[in-house]
């Protein structure tokens, strides 16, 4: 298979991808097109049919494994494939291991340290709520390991949401072992759970979009409602500890412009939306990086940095 981050301008390609959204369209000059975005585990790729009633354009919908055959060219820097003939694909055409984004790295392997550090939570109540999520139910483990953390920005992959709960766990695990005034017990269950809202508000692959829940309750009041039932069916939960574990969960944002319902009041709130800052933003350079494809130049405006970027020079070690 010819995999999407292998193409470049001027190839023509006969392949089978996911079509991952597609939208008809008209020109300034009142002509119809459609606008078509391919997938493959790669990454993604703009595509047009220009002429969308002419022969080999056959009927397909968008979440449809397709057939394209076509000639890549470039538009304001970026590939765009013009599509020539497009059919719909059937079972056993196809490999769907091949369209979905994955992790660079093994899931299993991410579980079983993050389970590392929850098997260090010492208070009976707060380890009892975590194992009820993270080792005794079997299907939220499944999905869990599978979900993405976000549609696009950051994490949007297979194992994006372990990956990034544990990138949180870890900072903020390492905060704990410089700052005295954080306890464990309360910041580690907290980014633990901090995203886990993020399983209902974005479907699963391949879709990854957002839910009705996710547009209309978003993950952190999905999140701070889920970890709150699973609390009422725990016996004696301290109610003050509980107030402050659905805090962290509605103050991780940092600020309510950014979402968040309530501002960090305690400190491993504060902590928690640092290590969640932390971890977005330094994935999605390196993600934005990746997608570069060997463009050490400046690479334009970034409305998610908010800023021109490019790579940092290579620093001689001698």
């Amino acid at each position: 298979m010819r995999f999407i981050k292998d193409i470049a301008e001027g190839d023509r390609v006969q392949d089978v991808y996911l079509c991952k959204y597609k939208q008809s369209a008209v020109t300034k000059n009142g002509k119809a097109y459609e606008n078509v975005i391919l997938q493959d585990k790669t990454g993604t790729l703009d595509a047009k049919i220009w002429e969308p009633n002419s022969m080999g354009i056959d009927e397909f919908e968008a979440m449809d494994y397709v057939d394209v055959v076509g000639e890549v060219t470039t538009f304001n820097g970026a590939k765009q494939l013009n599509i020539k003939r497009i059919r719909r694909v059937s079972e056993g055409e196809y490999d769907p291991a091949n369209y979905l984004p994955v992790s660079s790295k093994n899931v299993e392997d991410m579980y079983r340290e993050l389970m590392g550090y929850a098997a260090k939570i010492r208070n009976p109540y707060m380890r009892k709520l975590v194992d009820s999520f993270f080792v005794e139910d079997a299907e939220f483990i499944k999905r869990f390991k599978n979900h993405s953390a976000a549609k696009t920005v950051h994490h949007g992959f297979v194992g994006g949401l372990l990956e990034h709960t544990l990138g949180v766990t870890r900072i903020c695990s390492f905060f704990t072992e410089h700052y005295e005034v954080l306890q464990y017990d309360l910041l580690i269950p907290a980014a633990m759970f901090h995203d886990i809202g993020k399983m209902w508000e974005i479907s699963s692959f391949p879709e990854n979009d957002y839910t009705d829940d996710g547009q209309l309750l978003g993950h952190i009041a999905i999140g701070y409602e889920i970890v709150g039932e699973r609390i009422r069916k725990i016996e004696g939960f301290p109610p003050k500890l509980a107030s402050e574990l659905k805090h962290c969960i509605l103050a991780h944002h940092g600020e309510l412009e950014f979402g968040s319902p309530k501002k960090p009041a305690i400190v491993e709130a504060m902590a928690l939306n640092f290590a969640d800052v932390a971890d977005d933003k330094l994935e999605m350079m390196k993600e934005i990086f990746d997608n570069a494809q060997g463009n050490d130049g400046w690479l334009g405006f970034n409305r998610f940095a908010d800023s021109n970027l490019r790579k940092t020079s290579p620093v001689n070690v001698k």
